[in-house]
C-alpha cells in the first residue's frame, strides 16, 4: 500500500512524490460537467487532521463506502465501462461536495500500482489502448467523517472469437437413426468467458443453449457439447451454433456473434416397408409395396417361395401371396401381402358381351 509509509501531516506531498506514471494512463482535470464541481477557490483551505488513511482499496470495505461506514461523495462518469481490447477509455471521478482536499486515482496495472493525485474536485483517468486484461481503477479522496473513501471502476474488458467450429465428437461419415451423438461446438480465443452464450441449431431451430462455468479474464477457447438423437427427417439438414457476448446494458447495442460453417448431416435409415396386408390392384397396374431407406435398400420378392420379378402390367393370374424382403444398413425386414388383380372396366364389358352371345348362339341353335 504505497500510502502506508507517509505520515498524515505529508500525505499530499507523498502522494506526488510518488507518482511515476506509466506512459500508458493519462489524468487531466476534468472539462465541467453537471455533476462535478469547480475546483475549490484560491483562498486556503484547512485540511481535516485525520490518522494516516490507507489509499489502496481496503479489502473489508464497500466500493461507495468511506472507512467509518458513511457515504461516498465520488461520482464517476460514466459508472460502468465495456471495453474492446485494444479500445480507449476515459472516465472521470468527481467530488459532489466541496470540503474535499482532492481526486486520485489509483490504478493497478501488472500488479504494479499506479497512483495520481490532483488537489481539484475532478479528475480524469484514461488509456488510449487499453491492453491489460487485470487493469483496476479505483478512485479515492479524504472526507472528514470517514478518513479515505473510494469508488471502484465496473469494468469490462471482452474480446470478440476468432473463429467458431462445429463437430461431431469421435464420428465422422453418415449418422444412423436412432443414434446417440455429440455435437462439439468449439469457441476459440474469446474473452470474457462467463459473459459467453452458445446456442446449437438445427437448420433454423435453437435446440439448446449452454454457458461456461469458468471465470477467467483473459481470451481462452472453450468448446460445448449437445446430444442428439438423429432420425431420418434429419437427413440432409445443416448443424451449426452461434458464440454470443452478452455484455449488458452497458455492452453494444448488438452484442458481438461469431457462428460457425454449417454442418450437412447424412442420416442413414431404413429399410422401412409400407404395405397393407391384402392388396388390389387392376388389370394393367404395377404391383408393389413402398420401400424405403438411405442408401436405397436392396429389394427382392417372392411367390411360393421362388423369387421373381414383378410384373409392370399385372393380369389376372398373377393374384397371389407375395413375400417382400428388404435389406438395408440397419438390418432385414420381409411382409407378406395378399395380392388380387381386379379386372378392368373393359375386361368385364368383354366378358359380359361374350357371355350374352354365347347365349344366343345356344337359343339359336336349340330353334334350327
Amino acid at each position: 500500500m504505497f500510502a502506508s509509509r507517509c505520515p498524515a501531516a505529508s500525505l499530499l506531498l507523498c502522494l506526488f512524490s510518488s507518482v511515476n506514471s506509466s506512459p500508458v494512463p493519462f489524468y487531466t482535470p476534468a472539462p465541467h460537467h453537471p455533476l462535478q464541481i469547480s475546483p475549490p477557490a484560491p483562498s486556503p483551505t484547512r485540511l481535516p487532521s485525520l490518522p494516516p488513511p490507507s489509499l489502496s482499496p481496503h479489502p473489508f470495505r464497500e466500493p461507495g463506502e468511506s472507512a467509518d461506514g458513511g457515504l461516498c461523495p465520488l461520482t464517476l462518469t460514466p459508472s460502468a465501462l465495456v471495453v474492446r481490447f485494444g479500445d480507449p477509455v476515459t472516465v472521470n471521478c468527481s467530488a459532489s461536495t466541496p470540503n474535499v482536499p482532492g481526486v486520485g486515482w489509483v490504478v493497478s496495472l501488472g500488479g504494479e500500482e499506479k497512483p495520481e493525485f490532483s488537489m481539484t474536485s475532478f479528475l480524469v483517468w484514461g488509456v488510449k489502448s487499453l491492453t491489460d486484461w487485470s487493469i483496476t481503477p479505483v478512485c479515492f479522496t479524504l472526507v472528514e467523517q470517514g478518513g479515505q473513501c473510494q469508488r471502484h471502476l465496473s469494468l469490462i474488458i471482452y474480446k470478440p472469437p476468432s473463429s467458431v467450429s462445429m463437430a461431431v465428437l469421435n464420428h465422422s461419415g453418415p449418422l444412423l437413426e436412432g443414434g446417440q451423438y455429440t455435437l462439439l461446438c468449439t469457441v476459440h480465443d474469446v474473452a470474457p468467458v462467463q459473459n459467453l452464450a452458445v446456442t446449437f441449431y438445427r437448420g433454423h431451430t435453437a435446440l439448446g443453449r449452454v454457458r461456461s462455468n469458468a471465470t477467467t479474464k483473459t481470451p481462452v477457447t472453450e468448446t460445448f457439447s449437445l446430444d442428439i438423437v438423429p432420425s431420418k427427417e434429419d437427413d440432409g439438414v445443416q448443424y451449426w451454433c452461434e458464440a454470443r457476448l452478452e455484455l449488458g446494458p452497458a455492452g453494444p447495442q448488438r452484442p458481438p456473434a461469431v457462428v460457425s460453417p454449417k454442418l450437412t448431416s447424412t442420416v442413414h435409415f431404413g429399410p422401412q416397408l409400407t404395405c397393407p396386408a391384402k392388396l388390389w390392384v387392376k388389370e394393367g397396374e404395377r404391383l408393389g409395396c413402398e420401400v424405403r431407406g438411405n442408401p436405397p435398400p436392396l429389394v427382392n420378392w417372392y411367390r411360393d417361395g421362388e423369387n421373381v420379378t414383378l410384373p409392370t402390367r399385372s393380369k389376372r393370374w398373377h393374384s397371389g401371396r407375395y413375400t417382400v424382403c428388404a435389406e438395408g444398413v440397419l438390418g432385414h425386414k420381409e411382409f407378406t401381402v395378399e395380392v388380387e388383380v381386379l379386372p378392368t372396366n373393359g375386361s368385364a364389358a368383354g366378358s359380359s358381351r361374350g357371355f350374352l352371345l354365347g347365349v344366343l348362339l345356344i337359343q339359336f341353335t336349340h330353334w334350327l
